[in-house]
């Protein structure tokens, strides 16, 4: 079972921050002043016919743990080693979050919690972390402006408690400040990374997507975002599954099922790639898949059709972007680069009842090229952050009062 333990920093509460719109201001100037390097610009939706006055941005961001940035060197051969320092990457890190200054920031492979919380509490933040189980060092964090959303409840999931590796993901519900009961789920995770393990990938998802339903349905339905990094790219079984709540893993391998391994530098520079789709013979297919394997992947030993109770949309898939950084699903064409990845993993999903805006467009392949990998002068981590703006729905009707119970929830501090 998901753990129900979520952790809110109890120094948040006396703390007395600093704007962040302060900031953001300062860092823009600072940013612009110089041509060279990762440039990024925002895109506006065309149409934003159901988009109200009420918005919010929210930024999804793998920040690369300092741990595997250290026992990782390999990825990074063609980085400067300044470039890979904690203490820089921290530096650099801050300013991209300062100069888009986002209201909820997701991140993921955090491992210097404490120190990234002590700066964004004072830029108005109060956080939440996860840490992942077994040896590993990092987890998920939520950040979001206290002035602009209250906390009302949280669920943190520990997948090792349901025998799906030591990931971790969170959960919380928000409403908006002033906004007559606007409320919104946003989740987070790091799905696990071996692309042999398919439906280790699947099933964590399917948890996590039954988990939020569950979640809104008690806050009156609330919009879900579901933010992070899924180690899927775009022409994959596992974006498919998350795009169109479904899909029958008798017609793929599960070592093929999240595309990373067609993601290697050369492969996606030297040969265009394919979609990771049905194969055009089904006999033996399901020698792929011991019972075990399917349970996992679908819940259901005897089930080969995996489904999700949410029906999500990207939001840099819906917003249209330059064809110099976009695939042809609309998907950005690369949000991870390093010496062996040369692709796209992270996603901003989002449900019924909220629209995308606009996004913050990623950058062209050349450009990444020119770079020689990531980190660099002005990227923090190994990804790029993905950032959209959200607007409420005018045709969502409004949340429903919850009771007394549900409306004061506890806030555990371990």
């Amino acid at each position: 079972m998901a753990s129900s333990t979520w952790l809110i920093s109890s120094f948040f509460k006396f703390s007395f921050p600093t704007r962040a719109s302060q900031i953001h201001c300062q860092c823009n100037t600072n940013s612009n002043s110089s041509s060279r390097g990762i440039q990024r610009r925002w895109v506006e939706a065309f149409d934003q016919s159901l988009a109200s006055p009420e918005r919010f941005t929210v930024a999804s961001y793998n920040i690369l743990a300092d741990r595997n940035a250290s026992q990782h060197t390999d990825l990074y051969v063609n980085v400067p080693s300044r470039y890979i320092n904690w203490n820089r990457r921290q530096k650099i890190l801050s300013e991209e979050l300062f100069e888009w200054n986002p209201d909820i920031i997701c991140l993921q492979e955090v491992d210097m919690y404490v120190e990234l919380s002590n700066i964004l509490v004072k830029a108005g933040y109060a956080g939440s972390y996860k840490r992942r189980t077994g040896d590993t060092s990092d987890g998920c964090a939520m950040f979001w402006k206290a002035d602009k959303f209250r906390l009302l409840d949280g669920e943190s999931i520990q997948y090792k408690n349901i025998g799906l590796r030591d990931n971790v993901a969170q959960l919380l519900v928000f409403e908006m400040s002033g906004s007559d009961s606007r409320r919104l789920l946003v989740g987070n995770i790091h799905v696990l990374y071996n692309p042999n393990r398919g439906e280790v990938k699947l099933g964590q998802i399917r948890f996590l997507s039954s988990k939020a339903q569950s979640l809104s349905e008690k806050w009156g339905n609330a919009p879900v975002i579901l933010a992070g990094d899924f180690n899927s790219t775009p022409e994959s079984g596992i974006y498919k599954f998350l795009s169109t709540s479904e899909l029958n893993i008798k017609l793929y391998d599960r070592k093929q099922l999240s595309g990373q391994k067609r993601c290697r530098p050369a492969q996606v520079l030297g040969e265009k790639k394919e979609t990771v789709g049905p194969f055009s013979s089904l006999d033996g297919l399901l020698d792929f898949w011991t019972d075990e394997e399917v349970k996992t992947a679908t819940g259901d030993s005897e089930c080969h059709l995996a489904v999700h109770p949410l029906k999500l949309n990207s939001s840099y898939a819906t917003v249209n972007g330059s064809a110099s950084t976009r695939g042809l699903n609309g998907e950005p064409l690369a949000t991870s680069y390093h010496s062996k990845f040369l692709g796209t993993v992270d996603y901003l999903w989002y449900s019924e009842g909220i629209v995308p805006t606009r996004v913050l467009d990623t950058v062209s392949i050349s450009d990444l090229l020119r770079e020689g990998g990531l980190p660099c002068k002005k990227v923090g981590s190994d990804h790029l952050a993905l950032l959209s703006e959200f607007s409420f729905s005018v045709a969502h009707n409004k949340s429903t009062d919850i009771t007394a119970a549900a409306a004061s929830p506890r806030v555990d501090i371990e």
